[in-house]
């Protein structure tokens, strides 16, 4: 009887427990779904790594919250959050006034410049005349796409691609003659046996917005976690954690910007 009593006094305090107690629902950090090294890419077994995979799963540590990584297109990843398919974009996201009218960020976690990308020896002048003719790849909906239209869409012909891979290999086709997209990035791409012929060309100058900010992307509504979130951001800039995690993936302080 004694046994049973006690068996019937365990399940009510199971049954009376929140369900957090038990398991607690993993928050869904959204990647794009193309290879963005050494930011983002999945490995032949599935896996996501990269720097900012590293990264938010610190920021999931530091707030004591399961994490998985969900892989969604670059042009649905707002969408994605806002219809809460996913909790919070972790994919090299410019911090921008237009964005911040759908979805609120995090305080930065990285910043970097663009640049243009061509053949090696080629000479590239950022201005009207210099860019005359040209054939430009960029990846749509970007920052990137949106700047080089409104400077040199007159004289231009801009084509967008779905990823930055597809800009990359019309480049090495020779079907445009410069892509631009963020230097680390590019960076990065010059690393691979078929951009030996390739070279970064030019810079954007800063005030172009050629230094651009990057920060989590999170829900309008989701105050307490995007404070949770910069805090853990914060603590990790503070202590260490956050060069020793970008160590692996930069000779460079990637995060760019002054420190408090």
């Amino acid at each position: 009887m004694k046994s049973l009593l006690r068996i019937g006094l365990a399940a009510c305090l199971f049954m009376a427990l929140p369900a957090s107690a038990f398991a607690m629902e993993p928050l869904k950090i959204g990647v794009a779904d193309e290879p963005y090294p050494p930011f983002t890419w999945k490995e032949p077994d599935g896996k996501w790594r990269g720097f900012e995979i590293d990264l938010s799963m610190a920021i999931c540590a530091a707030i004591k919250m399961p994490c998985v990584t969900v892989d969604t297109e670059w042009n649905d990843l707002i969408h994605a959050l806002t219809a809460k398919k996913i909790d919070m974009i972790m994919s090299s996201m410019v911090i921008t006034d237009e964005r911040r009218k759908v979805i609120d960020f995090s305080i930065p976690y990285y910043s970097t410049a663009a640049a243009f990308m061509g053949s090696k020896g080629s000479v590239l002048v950022l201005t009207p005349e210099g860019m005359k003719g040209k054939v430009i790849g960029v990846q749509g909906s970007t920052t990137h796409a949106a700047d080089v239209q409104s400077k040199f869409g007159d004289v231009a012909t801009i084509r967008t691609y779905q990823t930055q891979e597809e800009a990359n290999d019309e480049l090495v086709a020779k079907r445009v003659d410069v892509v631009l997209a963020d230097k680390v990035a590019l960076a990065e791409f010059l690393k691979e046996p078929q951009a030996s012929g390739l070279a970064i060309l030019a810079d954007v100058p800063p005030g172009e917005r050629g230094v651009t900010k990057v920060g989590a992307g999170l829900r309008k509504e989701d105050k307490a976690l995007t404070g949770e979130v910069n805090a853990a951001i914060a603590t990790l800039l503070a202590n260490g954690g956050y060069d020793h995690l970008a160590k692996p993936y930069f000779d460079f302080d990637i995060y760019g910007l002054p420190r408090k």
